[in-house]
């Protein structure tokens, strides 16, 4: 549950840059009112660039939290302090980013988050696309959805792969795009704990994405390259993870 400290700061830093951000990049919303002005609610979005966490946050129409990296939180000196100050300010929270385990504790982080009744945005995708389709989503959209009891908010991003070429690094002039859908509630879909509500869930959720995003979809997984042989071995001989 956010401390009132970082509640205040959340609030002071979309005081000033939320407005900032709609003076100098002129983002277009879309449905911005779907978005529950109180209450547990769960924004799931396609991913094209690391801004996009950003720009949801600061164009929605409540303070949205967002996963990030914790090394975002353990700088030291004057660089880090101000790093800690803008995440911390724009509602990030930070986890240790990796499979198993820490993907858990990703996912029970944002679940704290929705429980305490704030907003929490997610990519099901995992990572960015990197090719700009839209890739498989991933289970822990419905899990967190149907565990806490809260709708989901579909999102579509278009522009910030623009905005911030290949993904990551510095940010230029762009015209974003930024639509949110109509809220799903996934409870008809079955518990948390069934394997098939989670999927089926989540892919109502891809659907609704891809229908406002007009994304080719890849059909797969987006998983980041291979960096070791066992790696390849095992998206080779188990091509139904993808």
């Amino acid at each position: 549950m956010p401390s009132c400290e970082s509640g205040v700061m959340r609030f002071l830093s979309r005081l000033i840059l939320s407005p900032l951000a709609r003076l100098i990049f002129r983002p277009r919303v879309i449905g911005r009112r779907n978005v529950p002005k109180h209450g547990g609610v769960l924004l799931a979005s396609n991913h094209l660039a690391f801004i996009d966490s950003i720009v949801i946050t600061l164009v929605a129409r409540r303070s949205v939290a967002f996963m990030a990296k914790s090394s975002y939180f353990t700088g030291r000196g004057v660089t880090g302090a101000l790093q800690r100050g803008f995440f911390g300010g724009v509602g990030a929270v930070p986890v240790e980013r990796g499979a198993g385990s820490a993907a858990q504790d990703a996912l029970d982080a944002g679940l704290r988050v929705l429980e305490a009744g704030d907003a929490f945005s997610i990519y099901p995708e995992g990572t960015r696309s990197r090719d700009g389709r839209l890739y498989r989503g991933r289970t822990g959209v419905a899990w967190l959805a149907l565990t806490a009891g809260v709708p989901v908010v579909p999102v579509a991003i278009t522009g910030t792969d623009d905005m911030q070429p290949g993904g990551k690094g510095p940010i230029r002039m762009a015209r974003v795009t930024v639509q949110f859908g109509e809220p799903i509630d996934l409870s008809a879909f079955g518990p948390a704990t069934s394997g098939r509500a989670r999927r089926e869930a989540t892919d109502a959720v891809m659907a609704a994405i891809q229908r406002m995003s007009g994304q080719v979809e890849a059909g797969v997984y987006n998983e980041p390259p291979a960096t070791t042989v066992r790696e390849r071995v095992s998206r080779i001989l188990h091509p139904e993870r993808r």
